[in-house]
């Protein structure tokens, strides 16, 4: 089963393209639904958070603003939050891969943010970066409530810059142009990946 990473910076669209994939039949595991999973009243995450950062829970469940305004900026913090969460997602993610397997599956797609930050992209067999023009991201995440442009800046400061983000990867879809245009590039990443002749190396 072949195993195709999908990354991007915040803003580029990569959500919606983990869409596009789901569409045309392609088993999706997003790594921020599975922290969100933990999050939950009674998820995994809870009580190790608690007694690592106290009061970051509120009535049972992780408050994710109260965590990350514990965290970030930290890269201490961030290292002792990565040990709490990262093996309960590779738990998930294991079943994950079951399913796929019993559904028979011949391609899964692996929704990873900070893919090439941790070096996921060594588990993969080809890597796609979501990537659009900056100036469309910057509008697309201060759009979001909350969102600041100091806050944004922050973020991005964690995450590698998308310019090297696309010079290592094995397929870009770009998102500025819109949906069709995204998705016909989708359809064409799938249809490369099934070909044995055209699919990049094994890394």
């Amino acid at each position: 089963m072949l195993r195709l990473g999908l990354t991007g910076s915040i803003g580029m669209g990569k959500s919606t393209t983990a869409a596009m994939f789901r569409e045309a039949g392609i088993p999706v595991y997003d790594a921020d639904a599975a922290v969100a999973d933990l999050y939950v009243t009674g998820g995994a995450a809870v009580a190790p958070l608690e007694a690592e950062f106290p009061g970051v829970t509120k009535d049972g469940a992780v408050d994710r603003e109260a965590l990350r305004s514990r965290v970030l900026g930290d890269d201490a913090a961030m290292a002792r939050l990565n040990a709490i969460v990262h093996p309960l997602v590779g738990a998930d993610r294991v079943g994950f891969f079951k399913a796929a397997t019993e559904s028979g599956a011949d391609m899964v797609v692996l929704d990873i943010p900070l893919l090439y930050e941790t070096g996921g992209e060594a588990n993969m067999d080809a890597v796609v970066v979501v990537s659009a023009p900056a100036d469309q991201q910057r509008a697309r995440v201060l759009a979001r409530p909350g969102m600041t442009p100091e806050r944004l800046d922050a973020i991005l400061s964690r995450q590698m810059p998308d310019a090297d983000k696309r010079a290592r990867a094995d397929f870009v879809v770009e998102t500025g142009d819109g949906l069709e245009p995204a998705r016909r590039q989708v359809a064409e990443i799938i249809a490369t990946m099934r070909d044995p002749q055209k699919r990049p190396a094994r890394r």
